[in-house]
C-alpha cells in the first residue's frame, strides 16, 4: 500500500474528517479531563512551583504551537508551486475582467476554456493548505485540553494566589479573569491566545521564510 499516493488522493478528506473528530473530542468530558490531567503532570510545576502567570504561559504555549505549526507547513506545502498558482490565478482574473469590460466575446470564450483548469489548480492549492491541519491538531488539541483543565479549577479552589495568576488586563476592557467572556461568548484566554498566536506566528514564519496561507 502506497501511503503517499493515498494521502495525495484522499489527504484532504482524511484531514477534514480528523479535524471534525478533534473538534468533537472537546465535547467528551472524560477524554478532555483525562488528557488534561496527564499533561498537567508535566506542566503543573510551571504553575505551582515557578508561579508563572497564566497569561505568560499562554504566550509561551502560543509560541510553541506557532513554531511547530510553521515547521509542519514548511515541509508539507510546496510554497514555490503555491506562489506560481496564485500568480497564474491573478493574471487569469485580470485578463478575464479586461475581456468582460471590453465585451470581447471571442476572448471570453477562449478564457472560459481555461477556466476549469485554473479552478482545478485553485482547488488543489486549497487542498494542499488543509492537509497539514491534521498533524497540527494532533499537537494543539492536547494543549487546549490542558488549558481547559487548569482553568476549570478556578471554580473549585479558594487559593487566592492561584486565582490572582489567572487575571489579565485586556485592551479597552480592563482587568478580567481569563474565563470571563470579553469578545461575544469568547473568554479572555481564547482571545489572548489568538492575539499571541497570530503575532508570534508571523514572526516565526518570516524567520523561516514561509509564505502566508
Amino acid at each position: 500500500m502506497d501511503f503517499g499516493k493515498i494521502w495525495e488522493k484522499y489527504g484532504l478528506y482524511i484531514a477534514l474528517a480528523f479535524m471534525m473528530l478533534m473538534m468533537f473530542s472537546y465535547s467528551i468530558t472524560w477524554l478532555r479531563l483525562g488528557v488534561g490531567h496527564e499533561i498537567d503532570l508535566v506542566f503543573a510545576p510551571l504553575v505551582e512551583d515557578f508561579k508563572i502567570p497564566f497569561f505568560i504561559l499562554i504566550v509561551i504555549l502560543s509560541a510553541i504551537t506557532g513554531l511547530y505549526s510553521s515547521i509542519i507547513q514548511k515541509y508539507t506545502i510546496d510554497y514555490d508551486k503555491m506562489s506560481e498558482v496564485q500568480e497564474r490565478l491573478k493574471e487569469f482574473q485580470k485578463e478575464y475582467r479586461e475581456a468582460q469590460l471590453s465585451q470581447d466575446e471571442k476572448r471570453i470564450k477562449k478564457l472560459d476554456a481555461k477556466k476549469d483548469r485554473v479552478m482545478r489548480e485553485q482547488m488543489e492549492l486549497s487542498q494542499q493548505q488543509f492537509k497539514p491541519m491534521a498533524f497540527i491538531l494532533v499537537l494543539t488539541v492536547p494543549i487546549f485540553f490542558w488549558l481547559l483543565y487548569r482553568l476549570g479549577q478556578i471554580h473549585t479552589t479558594t487559593n487566592m494566589a492561584y486565582n490572582n495568576m489567572i487575571m489579565i488586563t485586556m485592551p479597552y476592557t480592563g482587568l478580567h479573569n481569563l474565563t470571563d467572556p470579553v469578545l461575544w461568548v469568547f473568554p479572555a484566554w481564547i482571545v489572548w491566545y489568538m492575539i499571541c498566536s497570530l503575532t508570534i506566528s508571523q514572526v516565526i514564519r518570516k524567520a523561516l521564510n514561509i509564505g502566508g496561507i
